[in-house]
């Protein structure tokens, strides 16, 4: 009993770190795995059983998998030939969902969100349509679609593997789908009809710095009689300005972006500022430079695509998190520099280089010729708003959609498990060169896979130290009058608070074992309610750091926290009840 109950309090308190944001995630669980190890909660041995987990393992490779597939370009010219002319909010919207609800079956949502967004965004603008009407329903789409199969999401994986640890049947590839499809027809018929009624009509946040570049950006003209020129930037005192920021230096026509502290000033340079616009008095105080006012060149360099702004999206996996732009040497790392930050759909006025970084952070950045390159498919970022180029997909190419067709067929006629088809389909792309070992070493999520396999550790602790089965016993005992249909309905309500939370993966993984413990004390199946937990916990739509996709929509829609209560808490109470009045006559008790 004592360590159940010291188990539970260490892991409100990891609850407390997450929820606060006081460290990174994957800090925090480490920490709280490695807390329960050293109280003899749990020997070293069940701590890292998530790390041979077959669910974990499998989604490594499915890493590998999809990065090989979206490489071909196959996805991308698929997906570009499905925008055509506007017919309609809400039929435009239907043309959104279905396909990304479709892709998301099978392939894993970050990446089809990652090349819908830029897809969307554009053709929205081309047809004088507010993209934040298809942001939301884009990254709702791709959970509804993480929910049709077994490969869908990360999270029926870890269900699934974690049947077979408690000597249950795994999920089948199809299995979950009994389920998903109805809660899918329904979630598209919701944002059709109710979602679309409730969804902001923001200003595009690209268009809109285009249109109010002189809110974000300050133009200062180096006359020829300047005592700065000659000087570099550093002994110019143009280094450590109050609020402001040199971001570009435009001379002769050609953009010096970053600038670095050596670059020297010439006459006639046009010094490009970001920060606090109000503070500019101190730019005006250097004689021989002069503010730039009436200009609208600078605006014309946005129109014609010679001042190169893309937007990226901070992911849980950037490796600064925490830390002020200064501090972590962003503009020489990226070859970047940084124009604002948004967050919560308002840009932060603060000197940049002070902001401290955080998941779901908007940051227009003014980049050199190589970022898109460099760190388009970086997991640094969600999201980068420029849409990368793909060149026709060859043989190669074709291999790897080739390779992921088969690993499904063979784990769906029950030829090989769903883990071996995908560890043989990764060894045919690394020996054809589909993909290169740098490659698929690129495109697996570290951090994700971490933040899962310590979860599994810490979900183990809850079993061995009895945690489990003391708070199943108090759901058992608060749902005694309702049967199993109320513990059913309470799994899935702890699962989804918990997901809202701390994360999809992390919530499965948490009340699993609880589920478990309770079916075994009411003497039921416990399968019904480990289907309640996969749904429950992908069925994240009520806040944008529930779901990583609905991060990654979250500042390119300038969207608010509430934007996503008033539209997603309806749909979580919709999952909800379907979900309840169906999984018991799928899956009887």
């Amino acid at each position: 009993m004592s360590e159940a109950i010291f188990s539970i309090a260490i892991i409100i308190i990891m609850f407390a770190l997450l929820i606060t944001d006081t460290y990174e995630p994957v800090i925090i669980y480490f920490a709280t795995l490695t807390v329960l190890i050293t109280a003899g909660v749990i020997t070293v041995e069940e701590a890292l059983v998530g790390f041979t987990n077959e669910g974990m393992l499998t989604i490594a490779a499915l890493f590998i998998i999809v990065g090989a597939v979206q490489k071909s370009g196959t996805i991308f010219n698929f997906v570009n030939r499905l925008f055509g002319k506007n017919t309609g909010g809400r039929k435009s919207q239907l043309k959104v969902m279905v396909p990304v609800t479709l892709l998301s079956a099978f392939i894993n949502n970050t990446p089809i969100v990652a090349m819908f967004i830029p897809l969307v965004r554009n053709w929205a603008l081309e047809h004088n349509v507010s993209p934040s009407k298809y942001l939301i329903p884009l990254s709702y789409a791709s959970i509804f679609g993480g929910l049709l199969t077994l490969v869908g999401t990360s999270t029926n994986l870890i269900v699934s593997g974690l049947l077979e640890q408690y000597g249950e049947k795994g999920l089948g590839m199809f299995e979950i789908t009994y389920i998903g499809l109805p809660l899918a027809v329904a979630g598209i018929f919701y944002l059709m009809n109710v979602g679309y009624k409730l969804l902001p009509d923001n200003e595009d946040l690209l268009e809109s710095v285009k249109k109010r570049h002189r809110e974000y950006l300050v133009e200062m003209t180096v006359q020829p009689h300047c005592k700065i020129i000659g000087k570099s930037v550093e002994k110019a005192g143009l280094r450590n300005l109050k609020g402001l920021f040199l971001v570009e230096i435009i001379r002769q026509g050609q953009s010096i972006a970053p600038v670095t502290p050596t670059e020297k000033i010439q006459s006639g340079d046009r010094l490009i500022f970001t920060g606090q616009v109000s503070t500019i008095v101190q730019l005006q105080s250097i004689d021989g430079l002069k503010l730039e006012t009436s200009s609208d060149a600078y605006l014309d360099r946005f129109k014609n695509g010679q001042a190169q702004i893309v937007e990226a999206v901070v992911s849980e996996s950037f490796p600064f998190l925490g830390k002020t732009i200064k501090e972590s040497s962003f503009r020489s790392r990226y070859d970047a520099a940084v124009v604002a930050v948004l967050r919560n759909g308002e840009r932060i006025r603060d000197k940049i280089g002070n902001i401290k970084l955080r998941p779901g952070d908007t940051l227009l950045l003014l980049t050199g010729k190589s970022f898109i390159n460099l760190w388009g498919a970086s997991k640094d970022f969600y999201l980068i708003s420029k849409v990368q180029d793909y060149e026709p997909h060859n043989g190669k190419g074709n291999l790897a959609v080739i390779a992921f067709g088969a690993m499904i067929l063979l784990a769906t006629s029950n030829v090989l498990p769903l883990l071996h088809a995908a560890f043989l389909a990764v060894a045919v792309l690394l020996l054809s060169k589909s993909i290169t070992l740098k490659e698929a070493r690129k495109a697996v999520n570290w951090n994700a896979l971490f933040i899962i396999a310590l979860s599994l550790g810490i979900g183990n602790a809850l079993t061995e130290s009895g945690a489990a089965d003391l708070i199943a016993n108090a759901l058992v005992s608060l749902m005694q009058g309702f049967g199993p249909l109320g513990l059913l309905f309470a799994i899935y309500l702890l699962t989804n608070i918990l997901t809202e939370i701390i994360g999809h993966s992390a919530a499965a993984v948490m009340v699993f074992p609880v589920a478990h413990s309770g079916a075994m004390q009411m003497g039921i199946d416990p399968r019904p309610l480990a289907i309640a937990v996969a749904v429950a916990a992908s069925a994240s739509f009520a806040t944008p750091v529930g779901y990583q996709t609905n991060l990654m929509v979250y500042g390119p829609g300038g969207y608010k926290f509430k934007d996503f209560l008033r539209v997603g808490l309806p749909l979580n109470l919709l999952f909800m009840v379907i979900s309840v009045a169906v999984i018991p006559y799928i899956w009887p008790f």
